[in-house]
């Protein structure tokens, strides 16, 4: 096994594309194996996205794109400010609440990025932030928009794990409120450090107006949530309805998306969903070797036999994610390591609706953590900035998220509660 992670790695260090890098590691295994035939690779390339659930993702990628090019995201950004932009550090706190609004359409936190920090860098930098304060809140921001539904994290971790992806969109909710809470209390307390200027309050008339003129922006996600949510539809389902409202919105509402332009997102949305896609089929074959050679329950023994229980076993994990997931970017890294981790978890009795919202969070916070997060360097494109400048930066809104996220962690209780209220998910161990 260390073998097969070692070709892994070492092909990715010379440049493989992963999920090259990965089919030839599970390919390499296979041919380890004593009379397992090399045609079960097409097969289990097959098997692994040959999956009603899995076509989500291309329908999500579709609308984000379209909701990106349409204005969505300046809308959006525009409502944020109104309610929020008065408060002292509160360009800050509006790209923190834009970021949870527009990470409920796009489902990618690297789109995030993009699509936010291009509208709010700019004005921030112009109000006394520097150009690497400007970036690393929006890195921390889009961070933590990940666990804002729906998410493409949550829709594969669901896919390959059998956990209910309405479950997950609903767990998602409180933890993503609590981090972005913990953050604007930072950025607060850090505005008043610093005496960063304020911004006009909006009048009652301003906020009613960027509410009207975001209401065709916020009817998705809100078609989204509810459908999914009320067992109207499944998320796929959920994922065309919201690329049919997108290209409506974007052509005929706000008139900002021309057919030119539809064209050109149809083909890049192809690209990237392919890319996924096959990722995916590649991880099937090394996991079906993991698999075979039982490397779960070997690593669950090992685990048992030094007396670490659950709870070690989170905070191991917690490491372990965070280090893999910023150096093979995160769907990659939760590819290769679902199926080593998750059948351990299910043998010590941790929760997989409670493991996925961890791993979905590490996922977040490991894209732009400094000097590998491939986020990161979207940031540093739009800020102008250099790797150290905004490390600086963004290491204590890291260690603020981070600080959450154990107590995310450790109690799980908090991922429960709005699944539970919604009758989508029996708490472990309630009748």
């Amino acid at each position: 096994m260390a073998g097969l992670l070692g070709l892994f790695i070492g092909l990715v260090g010379l440049g493989l594309p992963i999920a090259f890098a990965l089919g030839a590691a599970g390919i390499v295994g296979l041919m380890l194996l004593d009379g397992v035939p090399l045609a079960i690779v097409a097969s289990r390339i097959f098997g692994g996205v040959d999956s009603f659930t899995l076509l989500a993702i291309p329908f999500f990628i579709l609308a984000g794109e379209l909701m990106e090019n349409g204005g969505v995201s300046l809308r959006l950004v525009a409502l944020a400010r109104s309610l929020v932009g008065h408060v002292r550090g509160g360009l800050g706190n509006v790209t923190v609440g834009g970021m949870m609004l527009f990470s409920g359409i796009s489902g990618s936190a690297t789109s995030d990025a993009a699509a936010v920090g291009s509208v709010m860098i700019p004005p921030m930098v112009k109000n006394g932030y520097s150009p690497e304060r400007a970036g690393a809140i929006v890195a921390a921001a889009a961070g933590l928009g990940i666990l804002v539904p729906p998410s493409l994290t949550m829709i594969v971790y669901g896919s390959m794990t059998n956990v209910s992806i309405g479950a997950l969109f609903a767990a998602g909710f409180l933890p993503a409120f609590l981090l972005a809470a913990a953050l604007m209390i930072h950025l607060r307390f850090e505005a008043i450090r610093l005496n960063l200027p304020t911004e006009r309050r909006a009048s009652w008339r301003e906020a009613f107006a960027a509410l009207r003129g975001s209401g065709w922006a916020l009817l998705i996600p809100t078609i989204i949530f509810v459908g999914i949510l009320g067992g109207i539809f499944t998320p796929t389902e959920a994922a065309v309805v919201a690329a049919v409202a997108a290209l409506l919105v974007g052509r005929y509402a706000y008139r900002e998306v021309s057919w030119t332009d539809v064209w050109r997102i149809m083909v890049r949305t192809g690209l990237v969903s392919g890319a996924v896609m096959l990722m995916i089929a590649a991880a099937n074959v090394f996991a079906w070797v993991i698999t075979i050679k039982q490397v779960p329950h070997m690593l669950a023994a090992a685990i048992q036999s030094v007396g670490a229980g659950p709870w070690l076993f989170l905070l191991l994990s917690f490491v372990v994610f965070l280090v893999l997931f910023a150096l093979l970017e995160g769907l990659p890294a939760m590819l290769m390591v679902i199926p080593v981790f998750v059948p351990v978890a299910q043998q010590l009795g941790i929760d997989l609706l409670h493991y996925g919202i961890v791993m979905t969070l590490i996922t977040g916070i490991a894209l732009f953590l400094p000097p590998f997060g491939v986020g990161l360097y979207i940031v540093i494109s739009l800020s102008g900035s250099t790797v150290g400048q905004i490390s600086r930066c963004l290491f204590p809104y890291l260690l603020t998220m981070l600080a959450m996220s154990l107590v995310i962690t450790l109690f799980p209780w908090l991922v429960y509660i709005v699944p539970s209220l919604l009758g989508l998910y029996t708490v472990p161990g309630s009748p």
